[in-house]
Order: C-alpha cells, then structure tokens, then sequence
C-alpha cells in the first residue's frame, strides 16, 4: 500500500504543473476567466448531471460521494480505491456579424483519487476553476488595427475532501479547495503617422495578477429504495461565498512588431506603481445545486439537477467595466445512462455504459446588454477495461454560447473528452495467518 501511495503522490506532484487549463474563448476576457466544468467526463456526458454516485466512479462535485456502503463482490469488506484523470480537445468557431475563424485547444482538466475508511471516506485532487485564453482585435473603417488584446492563464483548484455516512440512505461530506494561480494581459493600442502608416515603436501595458484564497464545499447525498428494484438518488451542495487575495503588476513596455511573423520585440519596461491596486480582494459567489432523479442498479438512471450561482456578488476594482454587468447564473442539466447487461459474459457491448444529456446554462455574464448564454448536448460511453470495475470514458458534446447581436461574438464548439477510471483495493482481511 506505501509503494502504490508514494506512486500517487509523485504523479499528484508531477501533473501540477500541466494542471492549468488553457481557453481559446474570448468570453474568458471578462473578470478572472471561464468557469470551468467542475466535474469528470462521466458527468459532463450526462449534460453536466452529478447528482449520480456509486462505488466505483469519484464524483468531483459533491463531497458526501467519498461515503458509501461497502459492496458485496468484494465480501462487504470495503470499497476499492478509486482514481481517475481526465482530458479534453475542443474545436471552436468563432463568428461575428462580419467575421469568422477557428481555434482550438487540448488540456488536462483532473487527477484525483478517492480513499475509503469504513464509514469514511477522503480524497484528493487537482482541476482548473477558471481559464483565461484570448486574442482579439479592434480594426477601424479602413480595416487599421486599433487595439490588439491577448490573455491567458487562469485559476487552480488543489482540493480535499471528506465524507461520512450517517445512514444507510444518508450520507454527509465536506471539501476545502485552494484556489491558486495567475492571469496574464496585454494591450496595445496602435499609433499611426501622417501617411497611415503603423509607427515603428508601439506602446503595450502589460498586467498580472497572482491569485491565491481558500473555499469550501458542503454535500448532501440521499438515496431510497422505492421498491424491490427502482431506487431514488438526490443530491445537494452549497459553496459559500470566499474571498481571493490578488496581488497585482503593471508595466508598459515600448516595442517594435516584426511586419513578417508579427512577434513583438521589447525594446524598454516602466514598471508602473498601482498604489493602493498592488493588493486587492476578488469575491467569488456563492453556489447551490439540487438535483434527483430514479433508476435500477447497474442498468439505468435518469436525473435532472438546477445550479444557481449568485455571480452578481462577484466583485474586483481591477476587473471591473462599463460595458459589462454580472448577474446571477443559473443552469439546467437533464441526463443518464443505460446498461444493457453489467454482468454479460458473451457480450462486451452489452457491459459498455450508454451515457446523453443536455444541458442550458445563463453564465452570469451580461455584455452591452446582452446575456451570454450557453447550450450543450452531449454523448459518452463507458468502456469496460481490465477488473470488472475500471473503465475507461469517452464523450463529445455539441454546443453553443454566446450571440452575434450588439457586435459580439457567437461560439459553436465540439468538445471531446476522455478520461480513465481506475479501482484498486488496498485494505483486505486476511484470509489465513
């Protein structure tokens, strides 16, 4: 058992520094980037659905999952230990009233494992909170780049959580997040002489801001046999509203832009002194989430969960605009799976788990009067791999955010995503002395 914890630790430690999730959204502009999807590939194939718990998949959103009872292949004796590390690449295209183009990115997105002790059970993991990856431009009427704006970086969240089990129906659980991390920008604004030609030197101000806080997590998880086969599974969590500390840098630098490759070459830096901005507070909102839904074990399950997420108490000095208002999120996830026979010793496909659902969302964010919104539809499968409760995920969801209307941009993005569920047991009775 310490060789295989030593392993988890050095691979914990290992994956930090590829934790930080990239964006190529150029909605992540706004405050301290896009809200990332706090869940595995299991949930997001189901529409974002986590209300959904076993004892063989980890639930990243709801903290009382790390309970459970003990399962019977294994004698009753315990629950395995459970790993898992997701991915994902999304294609984008990007359209304006005049305009379109195509991005794209690849990212980790988390590693965590999950322990069981008794009625106990605790975890540990890595995932991105939020993600800041953009590039974009400002052109006159005779097409002259006016502003030209670039940003990334984004915030992490390094987590443990606990759960117990208070009943056989009700269980109980709790996770404290550190959110750490850096968003950096850049803007410059072009110069032009007589003739309309671009000057040779241009001026760029430069910004960062290291973010780094603590938050909480608190989860409900209640489950009740209906009758002899049809169960009922409902969950809860609340995150109270935290603070951020933001310690923040300013520069402007002279540079020369190459006419070929367009690198910008730095010539000098004035650091700029922010006064009292060198140290600010950010305040993250607050969550709630409910969700039920009914099924029969290892063959199906269908759910619907609600997210409200009070983002008009979001607030920053160093993030605040004219053109741009918070108001609270919400959004509505409809989803579930379907397995024709868990335990089917002629058919593969028949073992395979059929994931779908959908998803609407009000991302909280309000530009020049219109609420950005976002929809997605999405498709998985669970493929059965090595002992007869590790997998492996694959999932894809179609999907949009944003408009076209008051000279924003529309986003229509294919997500896909992979990921490994991994069991293992590391607490057995002897059998023989």
């Amino acid at each position: 058992m310490i060789k295989k914890l030593v392993l988890v630790f050095i691979a914990f430690i290992a994956v930090q520094s590829y934790a930080q999730e990239s964006s190529a959204s150029p909605y992540s502009f706004y405050g301290i980037g896009s809200l990332k999807f706090k869940g595995t590939v299991e949930n997001a194939s189901m529409g974002g659905l986590s209300i959904y718990s076993d004892s063989i998949h980890i639930n990243l959103r709801n903290p009382a999952s790390y309970a459970g009872k003990n399962i019977a292949y294994y004698g009753n004796e315990s629950r395995p230990v459970k790993y898992t590390i997701g991915g994902s690449h999304i294609n984008t295209k990007l359209t304006s009233d005049t305009n379109s183009d195509k991005v794209s990115s690849s990212t980790l997105n988390y590693l965590a494992i999950s322990i069981p002790m008794g009625k106990f059970g605790f975890g540990f993991g890595i995932l991105p909170f939020t993600s800041v990856g953009y590039k974009l431009e400002t052109k006159n009427e005779n097409n002259d780049v006016l502003n030209r704006f670039r940003g990334d970086g984004g915030v992490n969240k390094a987590y443990f959580s606990l759960g117990y089990q208070i009943t056989n129906d009700l269980s109980i659980g709790t996770d404290i997040s550190y959110n750490f991390g850096n968003i950096k920008n850049s803007t410059i604004e072009f110069g032009y002489n007589n003739e309309g030609q671009p000057l040779q030197r241009q001026s760029r101000e430069n910004n960062r801001s290291d973010l780094s806080g603590l938050s909480f997590n608190i989860g409900l998880i209640y489950k009740k046999m209906l009758n002899d086969k049809i169960e009922l599974i409902s969950g809860l969590t609340y995150t109270p509203k935290s603070n951020l500390n933001s310690n923040n840098e300013r520069s402007i630098s002279t540079i020369t832009i190459s006419n070929i490759t367009g690198q910008e070459f730095v010539l000098n830096t004035i650091e700029v002194d922010l006064g009292t901005l060198e140290t600010t507070d950010l305040n993250l909102p607050s969550k709630f989430s409910f969700g039920a839904g009914i099924g029969q074990a290892h063959m199906w399950f269908v759910g619907a969960e609600y997210t409200l997420l009070n983002a008009s108490e979001f607030s920053n000095v160093l993030y605040s605009s004219t053109e741009t208002v918070y108001e609270d999120a919400s959004a509505f996830s409809l989803g579930g799976f379907y397995i024709p026979k868990y335990n089917s010793f002629t058919s593969y496909f028949k073992r395979v788990v059929y994931r779908a659902g959908i998803r609407f969302e009000n991302t909280g964010l309000n530009i020049n009067s219109e609420t950005i919104n976002e929809f997605g539809i999405s498709f998985g499968l669970g493929l059965p791999i090595g002992n007869a409760f590790s997998n492996a995920n694959i999932g894809v969801e179609i999907g949009n955010r944003g408009t076209t209307d008051n000279n924003l941009i529309k986003e229509n993005f294919v997500n896909f995503q992979i990921s490994f569920s991994l069991n293992d047991r590391w607490f057995q009775k002897r059998k023989y002395d």
